[in-house]
C-alpha cells in the first residue's frame, strides 16, 4: 500500500523523475534509497496468475540479490545504499 497520489504529486514537482535516460546519460548519485516491497514481491511471486506456481527460497533470494546488483551497477551510489524492508515482508520470506 502506497501513499495515495504521491507519485503524481512528486512527478508534477520534479518532471525529470520520469525522464527516460540512455546508459551514457545517467547522472552521478550520492544516495540510493530502495523500498524493497516491490522487489521482494516480484521476486517471490513472479507468476501470480498460476495459483500452483511454487518457487524455492534459494531462488527468491538469488533473484532479489541479482535485481539489487543490477540496480547498484546502473546507479552506482557514491555514499549511501539504503534498503527499507517492511517487517512483515521479511518474516514472509524467512
Amino acid at each position: 500500500m502506497g501513499v495515495p497520489k504521491f507519485y503524481r504529486w512528486i512527478s508534477e514537482r520534479y518532471p525529470c523523475l520520469s525522464q527516460v535516460l540512455k546508459e551514457h546519460q545517467i547522472p552521478e548519485f550520492d544516495n540510493l534509497y530502495l523500498d524493497m516491497n516491490g522487489i521482494i514481491h516480484q521476486c517471490s511471486h513472479p507468476n501470480d496468475d498460476d495459483v500452483h506456481f511454487r518457487i524455492s527460497e534459494d531462488k527468491i533470494f538469488a533473484d532479489i540479490f541479482h535485481y539489487l546488483e543490477v540496480l547498484f551497477r546502473i546507479i552506482k551510489p557514491r555514499k549511501v545504499f539504503f534498503m527499507a524492508v517492511d517487517e512483515h515482508l521479511l518474516l514472509l520470506c524467512l
